[in-house]
């Protein structure tokens, strides 16, 4: 090896960035300077400041309700099902729960619970356990000669204890309106 020989990796040199060097290169005119005052005025809303006078965003009224812990439920739909047991990848003489749901492919992951939907027709009998059925899917999978079973969420002994404090609470005032009415 001759010290001749000797350069860097292909990659390690780059080329620096040629500004204001035409309108094709994307950084011609200002060069990546941007505009005058105000970005050169008209109407411009940094951020959404109107100056000074209200912004849209505050004068729009606020809207619904977001849950913190919402829960996601899977939706299965009957007619997914019967298309699952058509294909051979539900197996009716077992339970379907969520675990037979994914192994088969109808769902992609479990997430907090399945919800069957009453969309579709079913003609297997299916036994389910799942966390959620609509009226018209329950009726379904009962007239096809199948079961569902819901499954009840373990409630905590805390969250219990709160709600029996605001049952009784609810029950204190009603009795306080009931007995001034009496007098």
């Amino acid at each position: 090896m001759r010290l001749n020989d000797i350069k860097d990796r292909e990659g390690a040199r780059k080329a620096r960035l040629r500004i204001g060097r035409g309108i094709g290169s994307g950084v011609g005119k200002t060069g990546g300077r941007g505009g005058k005052g105000q970005t050169a005025r008209s109407g411009v809303a940094i951020g959404g400041f109107e100056g000074g006078q209200m912004p849209l965003y505050r004068r729009l009224p606020k809207r619904g309700f977001t849950p913190l812990n919402r829960l996601k439920f899977n939706e299965v739909t009957l007619a997914r099902l019967q298309d699952a047991i058509d294909r051979g990848r539900l197996d009716t003489s077992a339970t379907v729960d969520v675990e037979a749901l994914v192994a088969a492919g109808v769902v992609r992951r479990a997430l907090d619970g399945v919800r069957v939907i009453g969309t579709g027709e079913l003609k297997s009998k299916v036994a389910m356990k799942v966390d959620h059925a609509t009226v018209s899917a329950k009726a379904a999978i009962e007239q096809a000669g199948g079961s569902v079973e819901l499954i009840v969420k373990k409630v905590l002994e805390a969250d219990e204890k709160k709600r029996a404090k605001t049952a009784a609470k609810k029950a204190k005032l009603g009795k306080k309106k009931g007995g001034d009415s009496a007098e």
